[in-house]
């Protein structure tokens, strides 16, 4: 029972470490997501409208804070590049990517079994 413990308290921690990395570099990435949105031409307004729609104006712990509770809840955010909710593309796309995974996986076992 400590054992499953503790791989869950190290699952936990690992997950919570990778999403900080994760959320870090996003934030490092050189450039303003709302010009990449808006386009060069987008008006200081309507750029400081958007920054206050997706939340860019606030401080990085608070914008962490929101999007681990929002990625808890089902809720992956606004796609910068398509201006559309994150979860349907992600399911688009795991049409593809699941498949191709069972293949690679089976063709994996396939493999090792008989060389094992």
């Amino acid at each position: 029972m400590m054992y499953f413990a503790h791989r869950i308290l190290l699952f936990i921690v690992s997950v919570l470490v990778s999403s900080l990395v994760i959320f870090a570099l996003i934030e490092i990435i050189p450039g303003d997501p709302v010009l990449y949105m808006l386009g060069l031409n987008a008006t200081e307004d309507t750029a400081t409208a958007l920054r206050d729609t997706l939340n860019l104006n606030a401080a990085a712990p608070i914008r962490y804070w929101q999007w681990i509770t929002g990625m808890m809840q089902g809720d992956f955010g606004i796609s910068y590049a398509y201006r559309t909710p994150v979860a349907p593309i992600i399911l688009e796309r795991l049409t593809v990517t699941l498949p191709l995974a069972i293949m690679a996986l089976s063709l994996v076992i396939i493999t090792a079994l008989p060389l094992a």
